[in-house]
């Protein structure tokens, strides 16, 4: 098999050159890491540090697009998540409190929970399509995690909590262990199960793998679990890394982010074969991406046209058809007199 043809390597390959124009461009500011108190810092690790809720909001999109739907409602569970957390230890006496923070987290993760539920009964229940069943949650999340916060930004001053997004383990920040976690068990429950096979053949044909006995009633509700509780322990990390919940703007778009992440590693959005890893490389190219466009000074007005640009030229060059395409007429102006001869014969 031809290495171009591996399902990694144009994702990888667009990384690697997103990495080499920084090493020209400015290799003192983008690969300088510094030890400051046992803790690691620079450009990378903030790259792994801030993309770490895109990559956890990505995996659960993976799942969700790999049985033929979507998820738009993500963007919104991490808003009321992160705002059901920052309320909860708000109103506690002493907001460093062990037992509040974890109370917090649990109430966040368990709202979640009933969000994904609720996605997953409208689609496989109800059968609604997917697009519209979520778009139904991101529009009215939004409103729920403002109601939850009064329509104010809520601060909360809990070291505890704090350390969920800003924290460091082993000098490194504590969300890419959270971020590690998440990846290994899915990648367990998807490859060394068969979970992982039901959800390809819901996604390539309903029909067949239900007549084959699989029960695609429950593995739809469990992949829109999941994905909620992947957007939910997202906004936990969003939220705790700045101490507090903005119901209005926190997780905004981040479901455009993870269905891109999602394509770019190689998962089609018809549903199907899905791949975890180049899920989470197509989230760092995007992080990267908007890490560098910060960078080399573009101006904010006009950083999501060049954002879609970038992003639209890595899909084009992902495409097998495109390139094919590209191919042939690149031969037919190369020898445009040997095709005249083979059409005469």
């Amino acid at each position: 098999m031809r290495i171009h043809r591996h399902h990694l390597f144009w994702p990888l390959a667009t990384l690697a050159a997103l990495l080499l124009f920084n090493l020209f461009y400015s290799p003192e500011d983008f690969y300088t890491i510094q030890v400051r108190g046992g803790h690691l810092y620079g450009t990378l690790i903030d790259i792994l540090n801030f993309g770490s809720p895109l990559i956890l909001v990505a995996i659960g999109m993976t799942l969700v697009i790999a049985t033929g739907g979507i998820d738009l409602s993500v963007g919104s569970v991490v808003a009321i998540s992160g705002a059901m957390a920052c309320l909860t230890i708000s109103k506690g006496a002493d907001q460093s409190a062990l037992g509040l923070v974890m109370t917090a987290i649990g109430l966040a993760l368990g709202i979640a929970l009933v969000l994904g539920l609720w996605n997953g009964l409208l689609v496989s229940v109800i059968g609604i399509q997917p697009i519209i069943a979520t778009l139904i949650l991101m529009v009215a999340g939004r409103g729920i995690a403002q109601l939850i916060t009064s329509g104010q930004i809520i601060t909360v001053t809990s070291d505890s909590y704090g350390y969920i997004g800003s924290g460091s383990l082993l000098g490194l920040p504590f969300s890419i262990f959270i971020v590690a976690a998440v990846f290994v068990i899915a990648g367990l429950l998807t490859r060394s199960t068969a979970l992982g096979l039901f959800i390809e053949s819901v996604g390539r044909n309903p029909n067949a793998s239900r007549l084959a006995g699989i029960r695609s009633r429950y593995v739809l509700i469990a992949v829109y679990l999941f994905c909620g509780l992947c957007a939910a322990i997202a906004g936990l990390i969003l939220s705790s890394n700045v101490s507090s919940a903005d119901g209005n703007n926190a997780g905004l778009w981040y479901e455009l982010d993870a269905i891109l992440a999602v394509v770019i590693g190689g998962t089609s959005l018809t549903g199907g074969r899905f791949y975890l890893m180049g899920t989470v490389i197509g989230a760092l190219i995007i992080q990267t991406l908007t890490t560098t466009i910060y960078m080399i000074g573009v101006p904010p007005e006009i950083t999501l046209v060049v954002k879609a640009f970038v992003v639209l030229v890595v899909c084009l060059i992902q495409s097998e058809t495109f390139r094919k395409t590209l191919v042939q007429r690149w031969k037919t102006r190369r020898y445009p007199a040997e095709r005249e001869v083979v059409k005469h014969v």
